[in-house]
């Protein structure tokens, strides 16, 4: 498609631009019959620097943006420029930066995976004054090299309300590249993401003196460069020292990504000492670095002043005995911990009562533990509140551990269990066996309840789940939607129910006088998509 594409003549990308221009609806375009908001947006233009063009011409270009951005399947938006995947060449960007008169207003730029832009990017960095007001640029995967970044930083200043800047994936900013930046990046930047780009301990120092020039930076992120902390007698400026040292002046960051940037404890020995000017701080990554095992005490000891710290991911980090007590030592006093990952460490499984038993519960939402080597008794440390195992098509074996779950009180702190849309896999005496367990004293809400269009007998179980209820004082609802009860059994669930406050869920007996039960909200969309 772009050899096609190449062939095409100047004069024919004009005329279908012209014709484009003329007949387009969307918001923006320009038309014979402008209304005043054009004129408003011309005249916007001028003010921000742009060359003064004729009606004519503005009406040209703007179908030829139009016609430019067709061809490659997108639709022009005055604010938003996203060609990202759009197989661009160098001289498709050329003919891109020609067009950038036509977006005055224009404040996101995404021109990711585009891999044969590399070595052109001067030709749509010295057009970049006509979009003075970007504030997001993207060119990640773009196999940009030295003279790229070098064009780019060099365009910074045309730049000045910048915010995010991503060139993640490209090799060429790393081994030194990426002092085309340095000194260059204006102060409004808040996001810097360099991801995966072969970055050195010798790139540390500049990536540092970067970072304290920037006072709004909120977001750091490095990961996916397993030489920048590497610390060796060749690396100058003291490499990953430099730049944790930088951190001090960054105090407004709140998001620091190091994940697989080849750490020690050396690494973390410089990093804590930082921690303490980062008040600021939510989100800090260090996964995937295996050389930091056993060297985590030289960085919890400072990840108490971290009072807003709310995510801390640590997965695959081969953390030892000693490391996880250092880290249950200080989670009591990360208070705004919401989220803890330490996954993939197979030393975790020894410890997970403990590790439960530190963290924040009132606020806590995430606690990954695959590949930890858990054992029968890690389980028994948890805290569940909420179950969920609808659709699950639970069998009768599945319900019979289940009821010995409960009765050995694992689930005395559940207060949602939703088992519904999986009665007819399991026999009722399964069901029977799950009732008479108890071991559910906080139990709020339970809905058993089949899917729409199917229906089972109670009779098996429904005796069970009355002689359970006196055990169930927290129940305030119960849904059985599909399951049949005749006259005499639906009498005596309202007689065990009569003096408690308990919402409950059936289909009235088949024959039976009275109105049905409306479905619930989720019952509806269910129905509607078995309907479907």
């Amino acid at each position: 498609m772009n050899q096609i594409r190449r062939k095409r003549t100047t004069s024919d990308r004009k005329s279908s631009g012209r014709f484009l221009s003329l007949t387009s609806s969307e918001k923006g375009s320009i038309s014979d019959t402008r209304e005043p908001e054009g004129k408003d947006e011309r005249d916007g233009a001028d003010a921000s620097g742009v060359p003064e063009v004729t009606e004519e011409e503005a009406d040209q270009g703007w179908g030829r943006l139009c016609a430019f951005l067709q061809r490659l399947g997108k639709k022009a938006d005055s604010r938003s420029l996203n060609l990202a995947h759009c197989d661009l060449t160098a001289t498709d960007l050329l003919e891109l930066a020609t067009l950038l008169q036509c977006l005055p207003r224009l404040e996101e730029v995404d021109l990711s995976w585009n891999n044969l832009i590399g070595c052109s990017l001067l030709s749509l960095t010295s057009h970049l004054q006509l979009v003075g007001g970007i504030r997001t640029l993207r060119l990640c995967s773009c196999r940009l090299n030295a003279d790229d970044i070098t064009a780019l930083g060099d365009a910074m200043q045309s730049v000045p309300l910048l915010e995010v800047l991503e060139v993640s994936w490209n090799v060429g900013v790393g081994g030194g590249g990426l002092r085309g930046l340095l000194g260059k990046l204006p102060p409004s930047l808040r996001e810097l993401h360099l991801q995966a780009c072969q970055l050195t301990a010798d790139d540390a120092p500049q990536l540092g003196d970067m970072v304290s020039s920037l006072p709004k930076l909120c977001v750091l992120d490095v990961s996916g460069n397993p030489l920048l902390a590497e610390d060796t007698k060749e690396s100058v400026s003291g490499g990953f020292r430099h730049l944790a040292s930088s951190l001090f002046n960054a105090t407004a960051l709140s998001r620091l990504v190091l994940q697989g940037c080849g750490l020690t404890s050396q690494s973390l020995e410089s990093l804590g000492g930082t921690l303490q000017q980062l008040p600021a701080l939510r989100e800090l990554d260090l996964s995937c670095n295996k050389d930091l095992s056993g060297g985590l005490s030289q960085l919890t000891a400072h990840l108490a002043l971290l009072t807003r710290l709310e995510i801390l991911d640590l997965h695959l980090c081969s953390l030892t005995h000693a490391d996880l007590q250092a880290l249950i030592q200080v989670l009591p006093s990360l208070s705004e911990l919401t989220e803890l990952d330490v996954s993939s460490n197979k030393e975790v499984g020894g410890v997970v009562h403990s590790l439960v038993s530190a963290l924040p519960l009132p606020q806590f939402r995430r606690l990954p533990l695959n590949s930890c080597s858990l054992t029968m008794e890690s389980f028994t440390a948890y805290v569940i509140r909420e179950l969920r195992l609808s659709s699950c098509q639970l069998t009768t074996d599945d319900l019979n551990h289940l009821a010995v779950t409960c009765k050995r009180g694992f689930l005395s702190s559940l207060r949602v269990l939703d088992l519904s849309y999986n009665g007819p896999a399991a026999a009722g005496e399964a069901w029977a066996s799950l009732f008479s367990a108890g071991g559910l004293v906080s139990l709020e809400d339970m809905d058993l309840s089949l899917r729409p269009a199917t229906s089972a007998s109670s009779a098996a179980w429904l005796p069970s789940l009355l002689s359970s209820l006196p055990r169930l004082p927290a129940l305030t609802h119960l849904a059985m939607l599909r399951w049949t009860l005749g006259v005499q059994a639906q009498d005596q669930l309202s007689h065990s129910l009569k003096k408690r406050d308990v919402q409950v869920e059936w289909d009235p007996p088949t024959g039976a006088g009275g109105k049905a039960h409306q479905p619930a909200d989720k019952d509806r969309a269910e129905e509607t998509l078995d309907e479907e």
